[in-house]
């Protein structure tokens, strides 16, 4: 049994932080409860930013440079999505940019992938939420995700000043972070790169289109979806990303049943907030489940405020036409990596001594 329950917590490194849980439960909060009292949407954008500032650990050294970043471009991508969501092909060709952007951080490592991964979240919810609250400017959208993510960084500069740290560290040495990357992405094959890049572009794109087209009502369940699924340690396993689409199929499953089965507003602010507590005590170190934790909590973010958790049928629907789609592009990007690969492998057998 102790076993069991060690290997069940390998997936996070260290102790609990629950300083930084602690952060993130406080800043999420306060949006939260304005928003129960006063009905209005805008704080539901403020919870996103300040979910989002959560995500680093201002005890770190760069911890308060992170937040700082995550907060800006945040605030950036969801204008973006909230902008396009009323115009086809500028949809299509953010869409596809940031799934560029995406295998492009994903190529540095992990922790710039995780950086690729929130971005574009935040460009799912804006898309998705574009028509349904009481906002109708993408800078409103953008300045109130700013004022969540301004308010983690208060409480974190408190929690700094009870650990007794500077309350902004020294400015880190960018050329040697530069260099550091690099040389990480020197050794993933330029072939493998470029394929990956073509799938993020394709399904991301496509994904975006289809919502924007369809006029599908909580877009944000088939994109979320589909970006779940772009992992770059995924290429050339068909089987790999079949387990990742099933699974993501399995979360958005279970979240519907969690939100139909409280469908009072104040229980799901309530349970949300216990969530996101231990989400940031225990955040999975391992790239694949950061994004379905992070995922997760985002959409609880967004719907915690929702009185048509009865529909589940627009979400479960969102949600498979996602994975179809993931599906597709895996299975086209596959048959283009193994029409690359032939001419390599006759040439190999016509060198071959007779």
């Amino acid at each position: 049994m102790k076993n069991l329950i060690r290997n069940s917590f390998t997936w996070h490194a260290g102790p609990p932080a629950w300083g930084p849980a602690v952060v993130a439960g406080l800043g999420c909060a306060l949006p939260l409860v304005l928003g129960l009292f006063t009905a209005h949407s805008g704080f539901l954008w403020a919870s996103a930013g300040a979910f989002q500032a959560a995500q680093a650990n201002p005890l770190h050294r760069f911890g308060m440079l992170r937040m700082l970043l995550l907060t800006g471009l945040g605030a950036c991508s969801a204008g973006l999505g909230f902008w396009a969501a009323s115009h086809p092909l500028i949809s299509l060709g953010i869409f596809a940019a940031f799934g560029l952007l995406l295998a492009w951080l994903q190529r540095f490592g992990s922790e710039a992938g995780k950086l690729g991964i929130g971005l574009c979240i935040c460009l799912c919810l804006g898309q998705g939420q574009f028509g349904i609250g009481n906002l109708h400017n993408p800078y409103a959208v953008a300045m109130l995700f700013i004022l969540g993510g301004l308010w983690v960084m208060l409480l974190a500069f408190g929690l700094r000043g009870l650990h007794g740290l500077r309350m902004w560290p020294y400015m880190p040495r960018f050329l040697a972070i530069l260099k550091v990357l690099k040389r990480h992405a020197q050794r993933l094959p330029r072939q493998q790169w470029r394929l990956h890049a073509l799938a993020c572009m394709l399904a991301f794109a496509a994904s975006g289109l289809i919502v924007n087209l369809a006029g599908l009502s909580r877009g944000y369940w088939l994109t979320l979806t589909v970006i779940t699924t772009l992992q770059l340690e995924f290429q050339g396993s068909l089987v790999r990303a079949l387990q990742a689409s099933l699974a993501s199929l399995a979360a958005a499953g279970l979240l519907i049943v969690f939100g139909h089965s409280l469908q009072s507003p104040p229980t799901m602010v309530m349970t949300l907030l216990v969530l996101v507590i231990l989400s940031r005590a225990l955040q999975a170190n391992h790239y694949g489940l950061f994004v379905l934790q992070t995922s997760l909590c985002f959409v609880l973010l967004a719907e915690s405020l929702a009185q048509d958790w009865h529909l589940a049928e627009v979400r479960l629907l969102n949600a498979l036409i996602g994975v179809a789609l993931s599906l597709t592009v895996a299975l086209l990007v596959h048959g283009l990596r193994l029409q690359l690969n032939k001419p390599s492998k006759a040439e190999d057998n016509s060198r071959q001594p007779l």
